[in-house]
């Protein structure tokens, strides 16, 4: 296993790996709504706030030359649910070509660290080849 840490990536506001990468797959720690010039400092609405997040998400996939288009997997926390998940998905979606969409949980939490609307993580992983289409024919 690998234990990375991205220089210029977002500050931790925990103990943690920015990412860790074993066999092949990298898990990507829940980025923040923060930035690294603003550790701590939160844009208003969801809307930012989730560009905030897919941006430090983005650093630290890129420090590990990695980009979106490697994301099998992403998970997605909510502390307003009901009001913001529309609107979460609009800006989320905006981030990835419309058939390559990771594999998704969302889901509505009671808190994040600095009060945050948002959260996500992901897991990615190298030398990903598309796989046939469900409506392609396997020889």
């Amino acid at each position: 296993m690998v234990f990375h840490m991205i220089p210029g990536g977002p500050r931790p506001v925990a103990p943690f790996s920015h990412a860790v990468e074993a066999d092949g797959f990298v898990f990507v720690t829940g980025q923040m709504p923060d930035t690294p010039v603003s550790p701590g400092i939160l844009p208003d609405g969801i809307e930012a706030q989730t560009r905030n997040v897919m941006a430090n998400l983005q650093t630290v996939l890129a420090g590990l030359g990695l980009g979106f288009e490697d994301v099998v997997v992403a998970r997605a926390f909510l502390t307003e649910f009901k009001r913001d998940y529309a609107t979460f998905n609009d800006t989320y979606k905006s981030f990835f070509p419309p058939d390559r969409l990771p594999a998704r949980t969302c889901v509505g939490t009671t808190g994040l660290a600095y009060d945050a609307l948002v959260e996500i993580d992901l897991i990615a992983r190298r030398g990903n080849a598309p796989a046939p289409s469900s409506n392609e024919q396997k020889d």
